[in-house]
């Protein structure tokens, strides 16, 4: 089973974005936590989707207990309705 900040890294290297692995009770989750399976998508999300409706079909099946924070470029946590390619392209502005 990979290291948190491996699944968190994976995420990032698929998706596009940085996300903070937190535990039901919103603590976050120590990195060098080992435990949970790794991200299983070979292909990133649509960028139609939202924040929400992507931890409701890919991150809450895959890590039942656990929650996640979807962060943009200035590492703050975007709102759930917000579109995937709102958050990606924080990441490609200059």
């Amino acid at each position: 089973m990979p290291l948190v900040k491996n699944v968190e890294k994976r995420i990032w290297d698929l998706e596009g974005f940085d996300v903070v692995i937190r535990g039901s009770d919103g603590h976050n989750v120590r990195g060098d936590r080992r435990g949970l399976p790794q991200y299983p998508y070979d292909r990133a999300a649509k960028n139609e989707i939202t924040v929400e409706a992507w931890k409701a079909t890919r991150f809450r099946p895959t890590y039942p207990g656990f929650d996640v924070d979807v962060l943009n470029a200035a590492s703050e946590t975007v709102a759930g309705n917000t579109k995937l390619a709102t958050v990606r392209d924080t990441y490609s502005e200059d």
